[in-house]
């Protein structure tokens, strides 16, 4: 990419304790430095940040995932935000690779309540004037802010790779449940691939089972596909219930590898070949223990949509 040169406004790139390696390598892309800012804690643990150079009147991206440790990070954006607002920065956007809370979107059960709308009023109120995130697991989640938001995808990332390495074979595109339907045909559609789904019952949260495979996977190479991959329970139900249906080898894709819980153990002892996840949650960890997981970077992808909406160009456009 090209050095560009802002029309109005600096352009500042920050970043929080969450995925500092990510904002670098998105800064790497657009030929800037990193923000310097500071966040740590006092000893009885409240956080505290200082913006470590001038920000009046500049255009700021702070690049935050609420992940695990999802309370502290979210609390380290807030207050990210609120030190910028308090010093002048002319508009705030909170870049959120991942968005926690966002699973809880509506209401479940009586009496519950809805997490990701109070995210959206918390990041309003600690003054973000915008949000970018990526592949969020309810499209309807930016009703909830009065603020504009640019939702992108992780598809372009996930396509390059899925043809490099599967271009020419017999592929079947699979969703793990009947709410990622459309997106196995957006991607089957694009890979000229045949599309199956895997009807399953959920009894309680992060626990899934398996009934039925809808769909023919027989002799085929299938790619399971879902924006979340939490404790890998119903990756690994669905991979199971593939292959007892005679699918050749079943490789995973997800946008955001959460990975709680025991599922490094899960997928090391299933039947899927390869977990293919993006950068929105740092793996490091992950990467030293489960051989069977590949990290793509999203920072190009990041890095193309902030210099777009700095310079005012269309965000859409990169998917159409």
């Amino acid at each position: 990419m090209q050095q560009f040169i802002s029309k109005s406004k600096n352009l500042v790139v920050l970043t929080g304790n969450a995925h500092s390696r990510l904002a670098a390598n998105i800064c790497e892309h657009l030929q800037i430095p990193i923000g310097k800012s500071v966040t740590s804690r006092f000893s009885d643990g409240e956080i505290f940040t200082e913006i470590q150079q001038n920000v009046r009147g500049c255009e700021v991206f702070v690049v935050q995932p609420t992940c695990a440790p999802a309370n502290d990070n979210l609390f380290e954006l807030l207050i990210m935000i609120d030190a910028l607002k308090r010093a002048s920065a002319a508009e705030i956007t909170a870049v959120l690779p991942y968005f926690g809370y966002a699973r809880q979107d509506r209401k479940v059960a009586p009496r519950t309540p809805i997490s990701a709308k109070l995210i959206s009023d918390l990041l309003s109120t600690a003054g973000a004037t915008r949000v970018l995130s990526i592949d969020l697991h309810a499209g309807q989640i930016q009703g909830f802010f009065n603020i504009p938001f640019d939702h992108i995808f992780g598809m372009p990332i996930l396509l390059d790779h899925m043809r490099q390495h599967y271009h020419g074979k017999d592929l079947v595109i699979v969703s793990p449940d009947a709410g990622g339907t459309e997106r196995a045909r957006a991607y089957a559609k694009r890979l000229h691939a045949q599309i199956a789904m895997i009807d399953k019952r959920r009894e309680r949260a992060n626990i899934s089972q398996v009934m039925n495979v809808v769909g023919d996977v027989q002799g085929k190479i299938a790619i399971l596909l879902d924006d979340i991959v939490d404790t890998a329970g119903t990756l690994v139900n669905a991979a199971d219930a593939l292959k007892s249906r005679g699918a050749l080898e079943v490789v995973a894709y997800a946008t955001h590898g959460v990975l709680s819980g025991k599922a490094i153990d899960r997928l090391m002892q299933s039947s899927i070949q390869k977990l293919v996840v993006t950068d929105t949650i740092p793996q490091d960890k992950n990467l030293s223990l489960c051989p069977k997981l590949e990290v793509l970077t999203v920072a190009p992808l990041l890095a193309e949509a902030i210099r777009r909406i700095h310079v005012g160009e269309s965000v859409s456009s990169l998917f159409v």
